[in-house]
């Protein structure tokens, strides 16, 4: 939020500067982001003075250019060329020297020592539009050579004049900082601590009629007092709506906000003010009356010219005739605005629901200054006095006008302040340090926080309504502390520890840190994408199907309507992206959730959260380039047994097993051909890979093919936590290898063929690798042949071949009988 150094100085009298200014609101958790210089003029109009023009001859070489003369102050008159047709002798103008730079929009260029059709030419002579000071581009700027000086500084001329813009960030708490007063009022706060009494004043304002008194235009309150707590307004009548005078511009547009009209910019200006938002409705729209009610089902044209659909939970203020022209809270009609026909308005100063503001504004994709505000929760006790704040500048601006009538007041359930008791031992308890009593009554009657009765460790407190964020006793001694001052409490030297044993949430964030640096240095780069998708990457599928997805009820966008299946897509976005890139290689890790929703049997139970599962997720990608312009090696291809290697060794620094999970083939339309997984023996899915499937692919314009693992991190977890480490001596007796040819089916997978040979040896098999597969000529059809490498090993003894003999022969015959293989 933007907040003007000199309105700031306006509520609370400070000689601080901006600087300073910044760094104690910092210091009160009102954190500013930067300090700005705004001048009223762009640039100030520096390097710019007054000249008076003492000749003027036409151009030897040209017929609408002139050279002139012009005494700038200095030793000696300039010599300019300049193209006006309204340069004369004898007057004023206004002089850029050499080195002056000058601004137009987003564009500047400086002025330098020029040669203009063979004449030289020391400076420029400026026209209303090339400094920032008019619209006129006609001709040169005239003034009066009687009344300036030569050399005078334009910017003294013109009167030009700078602020200062403080870039405050607003935590979502403190509604009651959201305007120059809430900001002064805690700068008061501060200066009070700091030996500098003073307090915020706003400024004087008519006083409000009363609300007994008829209000011309009849109002009817269709809600309740938990949509609308308030609702108060006025009629303003014998406008004549013009441009706002100069100081209300400036200041407007000193905030970052484009002036409309003197009604439209009053309202906006007690908004930065106060922080209360106002509307003022033009009557000859309204049909004579207005009404608080909820909307219907229908479209509504909004002051920013987009099209909202409304529902029957939006609040809204209608005409006589029920048509919507204002969304509560959150913007007004196109056509319930002022415009320069305007004569007479209903002015409004309303206090709405937080809740449906935020979900309105959100419904509609709207955000606006009033929105901002309402959203955190108002308090209905300020409306009055921003009421009449605007009414008494707009009587001031627009002379001729006057209040019609009474003030409507719809006020059914006044609010209260805050009653919060203060024990004075749990605050030093709580802070730290023995805050002085006298000192702690100071800050919070500095904070308008009022004390009904001090009993030796019981302070009953009023704390004002205002403070949306003080509603508890916690809440009032951050208050004092943080008035009192963060960098006051002083360390006592003492370190307190607390020493307590990892947990299950602790071990597996480790795990991820250790298989992220695994990954990292095998060359993978992690990712990191949006948990939100797009409902068309889900079109089709029955692995990811349509009817799981989570569905959100206000998605930002179309492409961003639900909660993901799966982190592949993702990874296939980052994939295409780079690759349109020239990039090659493309090896990718990322840790994500993966949300899916049950049957809506199971989603309309009582729990809000029943039937949605959420599943942390761990994603591979491999493709490309494995090996590419190395002078060691020809360019190689990643594959997809790259891509098992890479899973396999993440269960093994897990101490995972891969002979403890059941490995197989599995149908999967992610997949060309069939998906590979593992999974627990008990059925719990562990890793499901393959080769993603060319349609897939097509999506995201990618031509190579891609490996992808989706590894269920949740039962891979588990299962490392049931890993138990044991030390063991070192095996004395050394390991036998034996090798097996077999011909067999070409169905027959090495996972099968390698749990059969465990099944058969399950004491001294130590492992089973496969070190050739042919298929092709000289081999019935139908057959393939694998040869094996089986490693055995007694940890008691030397194995004799008459045992080891036996093992083979055991091994063999199970592989034969289970799958009729024979030895080639």
């Amino acid at each position: 939020m933007n907040i003007s150094y000199d309105l700031l100085r306006s509520y609370v009298e400070t000689d601080l500067t901006p600087d300073e200014v910044a760094a104690a609101l910092t210091s009160i958790g009102l954190e500013v982001g930067g300090v700005e210089e705004v001048e009223s003029i762009p640039g100030g109009l520096k390097g710019l003075v007054i000249g008076h023009v003492l000749t003027c001859d036409v151009h030897e070489n040209s017929d609408h250019l002139h050279v002139t003369t012009v005494d700038v102050g200095a030793e000696a008159p300039l010599q300019i060329v300049c193209g006006a047709p309204n340069v004369a002798a004898g007057k004023a103008v206004v002089v850029a020297t050499i080195g002056t730079v000058l601004t137009s929009g987003d564009e500047s260029f400086t002025i330098k020592k020029s040669k203009i059709r063979g004449v030289e030419s020391f400076g420029m002579l400026c026209s209303e539009v090339e400094i920032g000071v008019g619209h006129d581009n006609s001709g040169i700027i005239l003034l009066d050579a009687a009344t300036t000086k030569p050399g005078t500084p334009a910017a003294e001329h013109f009167g030009v004049s700078s602020d200062y813009v403080l870039e405050v960030d607003i935590t979502p708490n403190r509604v009651d900082a959201t305007s120059h007063y809430g900001v002064a009022r805690d700068l008061a706060a501060y200066l009070t601590q700091q030996g500098k009494a003073t307090k915020a004043k706003l400024p004087e304002v008519l006083s409000a009629p009363a609300a007994g008194m008829a209000c011309p235009v009849p109002v009817t309150i269709a809600v309740d007092e938990t949509l609308c707590p308030r609702f108060e307004g006025l009629v303003i009548r014998g406008l004549k709506v013009t441009e706002s005078p100069d100081w209300l511009r400036r200041q407007l547009e000193t905030l970052g906000l484009r002036p409309i009209n003197v009604v439209v910019d009053v309202t906006n200006y007690v908004l930065h003010e106060f922080g209360q938002p106002l509307h003022a409705y033009d009557l000859a729209k309204t049909g004579g009356a207005l009404s608080v009610q909820l909307a219907r089902e229908e479209k509504m044209v909004l002051l920013d010219k987009s099209e909202g659909q409304l529902t029957e939970r939006d609040l809204v203020i209608a005409s006589a005739t029920g048509e919507p022209l204002c969304v509560a809270g959150v913007m007004g009609g196109l056509d319930s605005g002022t415009t320069e026909t305007t004569t007479d308005i209903f002015l409004e100063s309303a206090n709405f629901n937080a809740t449906s503001v935020r979900k309105t504004a959100r419904r509609l994709a709207v955000n606006t200054d009033s929105s901002f505000r309402f959203e955190r929760g108002l308090d209905p006790n300020r409306t009055t006095w921003a009421l009449m704040r605007a009414a008494s500048l707009i009587l001031e601006l627009c002379p001729g006008s006057y209040i019609d009538g009474g003030r409507f007041d719809h006020y059914p359930v006044p609010a209260q302040p805050y009653e919060v008791t203060l024990r004075p031992s749990h605050m030093d308890a709580l802070i730290g340090k023995f805050i002085p009593r006298d000192e702690a009554v100071r800050i919070l009657e500095s904070l308008e926080i009022e004390i009904v009765s001090r009993e030796e460790d019981a302070w009953q407190l009023r704390v004002p309504r205002y403070r949306v964020d003080v509603t508890r006793e916690a809440d009032v001694i951050e208050e004092v502390m943080r008035i009192y001052g963060y960098n006051n409490i002083e360390l006592s030297g003492y370190v307190h520890a607390n020493l307590s044993p990892k947990g299950a949430s602790d071990r597996s964030y480790s795990r991820r840190i250790l298989l992220s640096e695994q990954l990292t240095g095998a060359g993978f780069n992690e990712l990191l994408n949006n948990s939100l998708s797009s409902e068309a990457y889900y079109e089709g599928l029955t692995s990811c199907p349509a009817d799981k997805l989570v569905q959100l009820v206000n998605p930002l966008s179309g492409e961003l309507n639900v909660m993901r299946q799966t982190l592949l897509f993702g990874g296939l976005s980052a994939i295409s992206r780079n690759l349109r890139r020239q990039q090659k290689s493309f090896y990718y890790y990322e840790w994500g959730n993966c949300y899916a929703a049950a049957p809506e049997v199971e989603r309309s139970t009582a729990t809000t959260l029943a039937g949605y599962r959420e599943t942390q997720t761990l994603g591979l990608w491999v493709a490309g380039a494995r090996i590419q312009s190395s002078w060691a090696h020809a360019d190689e291809p990643a594959s997809p047994f790259e891509l098992k290697a890479h899973v396999l060794h993440i269960l093994e620094r897990l101490g995972i097993s891969e002979r403890s999970l059941r490995a197989e083939f599995v149908e999967c339309d992610l997949f060309t051909g069939r998906g590979y997984s593992y999974a627990t023996y008990d059925g719990k899915p562990v890793v499901l890979m393959g080769q993603v499937k060319s349609a897939l692919l097509a999506k995201w314009d990618i031509d190579i093919p891609v490996y992808y693992a989706e590894i269920n991190w949740d039962n891979l977890n588990r299962l490392a936590e049931r890993v138990k480490i044991e030390i063991a001596d070192l095996p004395k007796f050394p390991v036998v290898r034996r090798d097996l040819s077999l011909l067999l089916d070409e169905k027959i997978t090495f996972a099968e063929l390698a749990e059969t040979a465990r099944r058969a040896e399950k004491k001294l098999l130590r492992d089973v690798t496969l070190f050739d597969v042919y298929e092709g000529k000289n081999l019935p059809a139908g057959k393939k042949s694998y040869a094996l490498s089986f490693y055995l090993q007694d940890t008691e003894r030397t194995m004799s071949d008459k045992q080891i003999d036996a093992i083979m022969a055991k091994i063999r015959k199970s592989i034969e009988d289970t799958y009729g293989a024979t030895l080639r």
